[in-house]
């Protein structure tokens, strides 16, 4: 895990100095633009030269060293169990309770009553005879 860090910090280093080799040239596609003789190492054409070189050297140690930490990432990884906490069952009732089904049970007949009632609307107002 330590190794991991570490590969982490030094590709977070490398891509601030490939940030900075990118911002420092031209956009022509030139270096520094610093003058001077013309035969030296760091003339215009010479500072071009290392930075494109320095541009495609940081690029690719980028691009290696981020396969290696997706590689040791997926070796690295947790437990490979899964979490059936949540999991739902095929039967919507299997959590609740069965109860067993109670007979319905007829009011009691009152000797008293009068005739029953009209059956109502299902709008709410009584019905029409």
């Amino acid at each position: 895990m330590s190794l991991f860090i570490f590969l982490t910090i030094v590709q977070a280093l490398i891509a601030a100095a490939l940030v900075g080799v990118i911002l420092i040239q031209k956009s022509e596609g030139g270096g520094l633009g610093v003058g001077g003789s013309p035969a030296g190492f760091m003339s215009a054409r010479g500072a071009a030269d290392f930075l494109t070189r320095m541009t495609s050297i940081l690029a690719g140690l980028f691009v290696i060293l981020s396969i290696v930490l997706a590689a040791m990432a997926v070796n690295t990884g947790g437990t490979r169990t899964l979490d059936t906490s949540l999991q739902r069952t095929t039967d919507p009732l299997a959590g609740q309770a069965q109860q067993p089904a109670a007979a319905p049970v007829a009011p009691a007949a009152d000797p008293s009553a009068a005739a029953p009632a009209a059956p109502a609307d299902p709008l709410g107002g009584a019905a029409k005879q």
